[in-house]
């Protein structure tokens, strides 16, 4: 029955290290990295790092987000900076449009539904 659960962790998971599309940054040179736990049927979850920097964001996905560590501001388009801290957990839905700001460098878990 134990392939029936998985633990969400970053050992033993080969790390994905990515960066933002230079044409969607705005601020510094944050560099991603990314343990994918989970990828099946259209749900993807793992443990994402980011280091500072800003960045456009453009969400086509839900996303379900709990920040571990640092803290970020997430800016809506046209709308008001919500600050993200340890502990936080948020809901992003499809269509939302923004900034990503890495303030000190952020860790955070996620399920993404494509």
């Amino acid at each position: 029955m134990t392939d029936m659960l998985q633990r969400l962790t970053r050992a033993g998971i080969a790390p994905e290290i990515t960066r933002p599309p230079p044409d969607r940054v705005l601020a510094g040179d944050p560099v991603h990295t990314a343990w994918n736990v989970e990828d099946r049927d259209g749900l993807f979850a793992g443990i994402w790092q980011s280091t500072p920097g800003t960045w456009r964001v453009v969400y086509d996905e839900w996303e379900y987000v709990r920040i571990l560590e640092g803290v970020s501001i997430l800016t809506p388009e046209g709308g008001v900076p919500v600050t993200l801290r340890a502990g936080d957990a948020w809901i992003i839905r499809p269509g939302f449009r923004g900034t990503w700001e890495v303030v000190e460098t952020t860790v955070k878990d996620y399920v993404i539904r494509a």
